[in-house]
C-alpha cells in the first residue's frame, strides 16, 4: 500500500510538472532580465570599474579551487564585458537567447572567478539564475526566435519550467531571512543601525532613519519580509499587496544602501510568481504565438541537473555549520549561502616579517601592494589575509630573501564593536595552507578574541 501511494504521489506530481501553462511569463522574465542585466553592464562600465577592479590591481584574490582561471589582460577583460552586454541584449530581445544566456553566464562567472574582492550576493545569484535560464524555453514568447524559427513558438510550456526560477528566488529569501535571525539583527538592529545612521544627512527623512527605532523596525520587517514573501508571491489572495512589498522594499534598500541593480533585478524577477498569463492579460494585442503544446516533462538527464543543482543550493547555506564561530567573524561558509546584509565588519591589518636566519624583521603594509579596496576588504577576511601573506612571502623569496616567516596583527571590528584580534598574530601564516578544514589561526568569535 506505501508503494502505491508513493507511486500515486509521485505519478500527481508528474503530472502537475507536465502540465502546460502559457508560456507569457517566461518570456516577459526574459526580457526585463535581459534589459536588466544589459543596464547593469553599462552602469559597471560607464563608472570605469571594469580597468579599477580588475586591470590595475598587480593582484588579484582567486577562490579556493579557481586559482586555474586566467585573468585576461586589460583588452580581454574590456572585451569580455563587450561580449556579456551584447548577450544580455540578445537575451532581452530574445535573439539565440539560450546561447546568449549561456554566453553571458560564462563570462559573467568567469569575471567573478577573478577576484574574491568583489564577491557580492547578487552576483551569485546573476550567474546562478542566468544558467537556469539557460536551461528553459525562454524564446517561446515575445522573442525574435519565435519570428525567425515559427517552431520555437509555442503558447505554452510546462509548469516546471516556471518551478525552476521560482524556487531559485524562494532560496534566496528564505536563507536571507533565516540569516537574519540572530540577536545583532533581531536585538541590536545591527548591522542596519550602523548604516542608517550613515544615511542621517538624507533629506526629510534623515533624522527619522538615524533613531533607533527605525533600525528596530527594518530590521524585524527584513527578516519577516524574507521569511514570508515566496509564500504570499505564490498565493492569489496575497499576491498583489506581496508584489507591492517587493518594489517597496526593493526600492528603499537600493536608494539608501546603492546595491547598484540587484534590487531591479528581484523585482523583475519576482514577477514569474505571477499567473502565467499576466503578459496576454496586461498586453492583450500580442496575440497567441501558436498552438498550445502537449504536456511534457523535462529529461531524465535535465532532471537530474536540476535536483542535483538545488541539492547543492540547499547545502551550500548549510556548510556553515561544520565550522566552529561566527560566519560573519570567520567568513568560513559564509560566501555563496545567501548571508544578504547582514554583515558589517571593519578591519586593520599589517605583516610582520621575519628571516629567522639573519634575524631581521620588516613590517609590510597591505597599501604597498593591493588596492585600497582590496585592502580594505582583505583586513577583514581571514581566508584573503591568507592569500595575502603568501604574496608578501613569494615577494621576500623573489627579492632574495626565502623562507621568512609573517605573521598577520589583524584586528576587525563586528557590528559596530569594539576592535578584537581576528587573527592569532602568534602563527606564521606563511606555513599555513588555504584549505576548506576550519581555520586554526583564526579567533572563532569576537566575544573570546583578545582586544590586546
Amino acid at each position: 500500500m506505501a508503494t502505491e501511494h508513493a507511486a500515486g504521489l509521485l505519478g500527481s506530481l508528474r503530472a502537475r510538472a507536465a502540465a502546460p501553462v502559457s508560456s507569457g511569463s517566461l518570456g516577459a522574465l526574459r526580457v526585463v532580465y535581459g534589459v536588466t542585466l544589459f543596464a547593469a553592464v553599462v552602469r559597471f562600465a560607464a563608472r570605469g570599474w571594469i580597468d579599477a577592479l580588475y586591470v590595475r590591481p598587480a593582484h588579484l584574490f582567486p577562490y579556493w579551487g579557481f586559482g586555474w582561471v586566467p585573468r585576461p589582460g586589460a583588452i580581454g577583460l574590456h572585451a569580455l564585458f563587450a561580449v556579456m552586454g551584447a548577450a544580455a541584449m540578445a537575451v532581452a530581445l530574445g535573439w539565440r537567447a539560450r546561447i546568449a544566456l549561456g554566453v553571458f553566464a560564462v563570462c559573467f562567472t568567469w569575471v567573478e572567478l577573478l577576484d574574491r574582492t568583489t564577491y557580492l550576493n547578487h552576483y551569485y545569484f546573476v550567474s546562478a539564475f542566468t544558467a537556469l535560464l539557460a536551461l528553459l524555453p525562454v524564446a517561446a514568447r515575445y522573442s525574435l526566435d519565435a519570428r525567425r524559427d515559427p517552431s520555437l513558438a509555442r503558447a505554452t510550456v510546462p509548469a516546471w519550467t516556471l518551478w525552476v526560477p521560482r524556487a531559485q528566488l524562494a532560496i534566496v529569501y528564505l536563507f536571507a531571512g533565516i540569516a537574519k535571525l540572530k540577536g545583532d539583527w533581531l536585538l541590536r538592529g545591527e548591522p542596519l543601525r550602523t548604516w542608517l545612521l550613515a544615511r542621517a544627512d538624507t533629506p526629510v527623512v534623515g533624522p527619522l532613519l538615524a533613531t533607533a527605532e527605525a533600525a528596530y523596525a527594518m530590521s524585524w520587517a527584513g527578516a519577516v519580509f524574507d521569511l514570508t514573501i515566496p509564500w504570499l508571491l505564490l498565493s492569489r489572495r496575497t499576491r498583489v499587496p506581496a508584489y507591492l512589498a517587493v518594489i517597496g522594499f526593493h526600492a528603499a534598500t537600493g536608494m539608501l544602501f546603492n546595491i547598484g541593480m540587484f534590487p531591479w533585478v528581484m523585482v523583475g524577477a519576482t514577477t514569474v510568481f505571477f499567473d502565467p498569463a499576466w503578459p496576454e492579460r496586461l498586453f492583450p494585442w500580442r496575440g497567441e504565438p501558436a498552438p498550445a503544446r502537449a504536456s511534457e516533462v523535462p529529461s531524465r538527464a535535465l532532471a537530474a541537473g536540476l535536483a542535483l543543482y538545488f541539492a547543492a543550493q540547499l547545502l551550500l547555506p548549510l556548510r556553515m555549520h561544520l565550522y566552529p564561530g561566527d560566519p560573519c567573524w570567520t567568513e568560513q561558509g559564509f560566501r555563496f549561502a545567501w548571508h544578504v546584509m547582514v554583515m558589517e565588519k571593519a578591519g586593520d591589518v599589517r605583516f610582520r616579517v621575519s628571516d629567522p636566519r639573519s634575524g631581521r624583521a620588516w613590517v609590510v603594509e597591505p597599501g604597498e601592494f593591493l588596492s585600497p579596496t582590496q585592502a580594505r576588504v582583505m583586513a577583514g577576511a581571514p581566508d584573503m589575509i591568507l592569500t595575502a601573506a603568501h604574496w608578501v612571502r613569494d615577494d621576500f623569496a623573489r627579492r632574495g630573501v626565502p623562507g621568512v616567516r609573517v605573521y598577520a596583527d589583524a584586528w576587525a571590528s563586528l557590528h559596530g564593536r569594539p576592535a578584537r584580534r581576528l587573527v592569532d598574530p602568534r602563527v606564521d601564516l606563511a606555513r599555513e595552507d588555504d584549505t576548506l578544514r576550519p581555520y586554526r589561526w583564526v579567533y572563532p568569535d569576537p566575544a573570546t578574541a583578545p582586544d590586546h
